[in-house]
């Protein structure tokens, strides 16, 4: 018995691209208490969940992995929230990805520090995990389903 696919054309394939929202969500969190809560959410409404301990480690993930959205602590280890953002948002391969600050600064002089960087949201810790799956659901859509543009 012959393949259905025997004959088919080949189609090129991009990979992962801007418009493509995939329903990976990276977190970058060092605080073991906050990537359970967050990732079990999370992966409960049907999101992948990638994850990262460090700025260095959530750098090399967003580059390797192309996730649809990040979600930054920003006082990490090695390399802060906010310079990670800054390098991402820089460079050209991952400045497509939607960040989302997690923070306990929660004064409005650092909500503008999160815009300054390049952030695309900002929620202040401790966080309802509620709140944090409303936001990647604005960015990301329901999993299964397009994104709102």
């Amino acid at each position: 018995m012959r393949s259905a696919c025997a004959h088919a054309t080949p189609t090129f394939n991009p990979g992962p691209m801007p418009g493509n929202k995939k329903k990976t969500v990276l977190l970058v969190e060092d605080n073991e208490d906050n990537l359970v809560i967050y990732s079990t959410i999370l992966r409960h409404s049907g999101f992948d969940v990638i994850e990262a301990r460090d700025g260095q480690a959530g750098i090399e993930t967003a580059k390797a992995e192309q996730p649809g959205l990040i979600l930054m602590d920003v006082s990490i280890p090695l390399i802060d929230g906010w310079e990670a953002t800054r390098r991402l948002k820089a460079d050209p391969a991952t400045a497509h990805i939607p960040i989302i600050a997690l923070t306990a600064h929660a004064l409005s002089s650092d909500q503008q520090k999160a815009v300054d960087v390049g952030c695309d949201g900002y929620i202040p810790k401790p966080a309802e995990p509620r709140l944090v799956l409303a936001a990647v659901q604005r960015h990301l859509g329901m999993p299964g389903k397009e994104a709102a543009a």
